[in-house]
């Protein structure tokens, strides 16, 4: 069996453990990236909304069961820079109070190891290597921060004329934190929030952040290398096993971060199981796959059917202004924000027996909003192996205020000019939020990794991608993971 030696290794090459590696080469260590995909492929396809959404053409072929046994192919993208290549671009700051203990109805949403203050100038760098866009000021939740790198991404006609009139509700609508090349690269060419970007104008973790570290001797980088365990010597992790191209090789390392996201990262700790660790590494506390959350996520589709909307990039614009509750209803709660382009396409990939002319007529003539509320934590609620099949046995926390949070929205889209507004609820089927299941604490009996994501019982394995989280927070969660992340990757250079 072939081995593979590095100082470092860091698995997966995302928002998590890219950012990892940006901190760390020049420091003379080696370092390894071991990522299970490949470069994603330019080609047409990727701007065609038939192959993305109803092709699946991107999206893994593996196959998850839901706690009933039912299978589906999860929304999972393995390529370099992870789901970086598919996302919205939104890079959001959590709230200080989003590191602080809540409580949300009856359930409870815990308190951080670290703080905002831990994490702010994380947040500057992590900002100024992805070249985000935004103004700060006008959302009435920012907490303390300098000015954005760049200026905020103008609004199309149609969305300025929607700030107009959330404004007159008395609401505080903002410009959207983006990471877009806009005034560069950028075409707007309408194929952005869940397409891959074909002319590298997206802020994703591959072009901004791995491209240019790829220059540096002291980085290698191993695609189609999927790690599929990891091994101990006591309390060391001492190598990974992988394949590659039907090959099983051995990494063999002084440091390991995980940063697979969120679910994977549990899977290889479960799967690392030994007679030491017989419920896994790193699973002292018994929370490694537990606590699983992936953010209330529903989609509205307000519709004028006298008015078509062309705006090629929607997502301008955000509303906080409910972030810690509505004034009679303090749970329900949560962030307002533009999705991408819906069109006809993604409407019958979600309900196939939809009409194709009415799916694009649909699409034509709606504004589309994203509302998010917090996911809590529940520990039952988690990442499972039966044999060689994966289980996720999602159970969602604080689900009832996130429906009266939605109820609200909808009269705001109403009072906002457009009759009909229709839903979507998007499930851990599209885990583009998954976070929660390696949980970081100060307590080693009930959480898995400290304050810096280092595992309580490994000194030399640190997981850094969204599994951290002990809460979902409200707000998308890119740039928390990679904050972190550059926190980590300063850690680790001292070392």
């Amino acid at each position: 069996m072939q081995t593979i030696k590095a100082d470092i290794a860091i698995i997966g090459s995302g928002v998590g453990g890219s950012a990892v590696a940006h901190q760390l080469v020049g420091s003379g260590a080696k370092v390894l990236i071991l990522e299970r995909g490949d470069f994603l492929p330019k080609e047409p396809q990727n701007s065609d909304a038939e192959a993305v959404f109803l092709q699946a053409r991107y999206k893994t072929r593996d196959t998850w069961t839901d706690a009933e046994g039912k299978s589906y192919r999860p929304g999972q993208y393995y390529y370099v820079g992870g789901h970086t290549k598919f996302y919205g671009t939104a890079m959001f700051r959590f709230r200080e109070s989003d590191f602080r203990e809540a409580v949300i109805g009856s359930e409870s949403s815990p308190e951080w190891p670290i703080s905002y203050e831990d994490l702010a100038p994380f947040y500057a760098k992590a900002e100024a290597i992805y070249g985000v866009r935004g103004q700060a000021g006008l959302d009435p939740t920012d907490p303390p921060r300098e000015a954005f790198p760049h200026a905020p991404i103008p609004h199309e006609p149609v969305i300025a004329r929607l700030a107009a009139r959330l404004a007159a509700q008395g609401l505080h609508p903002f410009h959207m934190p983006s990471a877009i090349d806009y005034g560069g690269a950028c075409v707007r060419c309408g194929t952005c929030d869940a397409f891959p970007c074909s002319i590298d104008a997206k802020g994703d973790a591959e072009i901004r952040v791995l491209r240019p570290l790829l220059k540096h001797s002291d980085l290698r980088l191993e695609r189609r290398t999927e790690v599929t365990r990891l091994i101990a010597d006591g309390p060391r992790i001492v190598a990974a096993e992988v394949r590659r191209d039907g090959e099983q090789l051995r990494v063999e390392a002084r440091t390991f971060v995980l940063s697979a996201g969120a679910i994977n990262s549990a899977l290889i700790l479960l799967r690392s199981a030994c007679e030491a660790a017989p419920e896994g590494l790193a699973n002292r506390s018994g929370v490694v796959g537990r606590h699983l959350m992936n953010h209330h996520l529903t989609g509205l589709m307000g519709v004028h059917p006298l008015r078509r909307n062309e705006t090629k990039f929607p997502k301008t614009l955000s509303v906080n202004d409910f972030y810690h509750g509505l004034s009679d209803d303090p749970d329900a709660r949560g962030n307002m924000q533009m999705l991408g382009n819906i069109r006809g396409e993604m409407i019958r990939s979600a309900y196939p027996a939809t009409p194709r002319i009415v799916a694009d007529w649909l699409g034509r003539h709606s504004v589309d909003v994203l509302a998010m509320s917090e996911d809590l934590p529940n520990p039952e609620s988690r990442v499972r192996l039966r044999g060689d099949s994966v289980e996720i046995d999602y159970r969602p926390g604080g689900l009832p205020a996130h429906e009266r949070f939605v109820a609200h929205v909808r009269g705001v889209l109403q009072r906002a000019g457009f009759p009909l507004v229709l839903r979507h609820r998007f499930g851990i089927e599209a885990p583009s939020h998954q976070c929660g299941t390696v949980r970081m604490g100060t307590d080693p009996r009930s959480s898995a990794l400290d304050a810096l994501c280092r595992a309580h019982d490994h000194p030399n394995l640190y997981v850094v991608d969204a599994g951290f989280f002990p809460s979902s927070a409200a707000l998308n969660p890119a740039l928390t993971i990679a904050a972190q992340a550059l926190r980590v990757g300063a850690h680790l250079r001292t070392i």
